[in-house]
């Protein structure tokens, strides 16, 4: 029976731990933009990689070196 002393003060110091971690975290800024790194992939870049099509002529380039011969 003493073991479940031990167990109920581990599980109430891991508890602990986690609230304080949770507002440490809060304190710390770490939830005051959350939706900037949503969408930042939805915003062009400044160096967008040119378009497969434009150098092509309208028809996207295709490689057959690796199709099975029969």
């Amino acid at each position: 029976m003493s073991i479940a002393y031990l167990l109920v003060l581990l599980a109430l110091a891991a508890l602990g731990g986690a609230i304080w971690a949770l507002f440490w975290a809060i304190d710390s800024g770490q939830y005051d933009d959350v939706e900037q790194y949503g969408t930042a992939p939805l915003e062009p870049d400044d160096g967008d990689a040119p378009d497969p099509l434009e150098k092509s002529g309208g028809v996207p380039a295709t490689d057959h070196s690796s199709a099975s011969r029969r």
